[in-house]
């Protein structure tokens, strides 16, 4: 562990009081106090553990794939970045740590190869693979329940409305957004399916059960 000197302390503490930057820990051994950032790292722990279990794992194999999670856990969406209305970028805490959004290069598809025929970084990334199929839309549900439980009502899709679309299909750390143009209510008011822009294509249509609302700036 790094230990800084008192000169170096005294900087910090300077530089922080200089930006009005107040830090503020919770008590030790009592996750429950971090609220939602500790409810993203117990979620990924539960599936690490249920993927690799008593799999016999290197050193340096479970560095690479506890960096590649975090990573993951980094590139999610939060909520709506507010610059520019036309774009569709959404903050992430990865904003926060290098200044823009994560990025991984997707990888083979290896999950009907056996074990045994893998090297050590294939290994990893077929367990990587399969806990970000357990994660990902285990944390799009979480969206979807914190909209309901904020808003204190049903939710109203309307144009305008940033939103993740669903796609068991893609490799971790990608997380397509669109952007609501148009909704389709059925006869008893309800939105089930909507029509999105994408940075990739317009008119694209989804059904409400295959997207999550993301949080706007002023409600989050």
């Amino acid at each position: 562990m790094l230990k800084l000197n008192q000169a170096d302390r005294n900087e910090l503490f300077n530089w922080c009081a200089n930006n009005e930057i107040r830090w503020k820990f919770i008590p030790p051994r009592a996750p429950h106090f971090g609220g939602l950032w500790e409810a993203a790292v117990k979620s990924a722990k539960t599936h690490m553990l249920k993927e690799i279990g008593k799999v016999s794992i290197t050193y340096e194999n479970m560095l690479t794939l506890l960096a590649q999670i975090e990573m993951c856990l980094n590139s999610r969406p939060l909520t709506v970045l507010p610059s520019d209305p036309s774009d569709l970028e959404a903050l992430t805490p990865g904003h926060f740590l290098v200044g823009s959004n994560l990025q991984a290069i997707p990888e083979a598809f290896l999950q009907n190869i056996p074990e045994n025929r893998l090297d050590h970084w294939q290994q990893t990334q077929k367990h990587l693979k399969r806990i970000w199929s357990r994660w990902y839309p285990e944390y799009l549900q979480q969206l979807q329940t914190r909209a309901v439980k904020t808003n204190k009502a049903p939710i109203v899709l309307q144009p305008g409305q940033v939103v993740i679309i669903k796609d068991d299909c893609l490799p971790p750390a990608q997380w397509p957004l669109g952007k609501i143009v148009k909704v389709h209510p059925g006869k008893d008011g309800i939105v089930r399916v909507v029509i999105l822009r994408t940075s990739s294509a317009e008119n694209v249509v989804r059904p409400t059960a295959k997207i999550a609302l993301l949080p706007s700036p002023i409600n989050s």
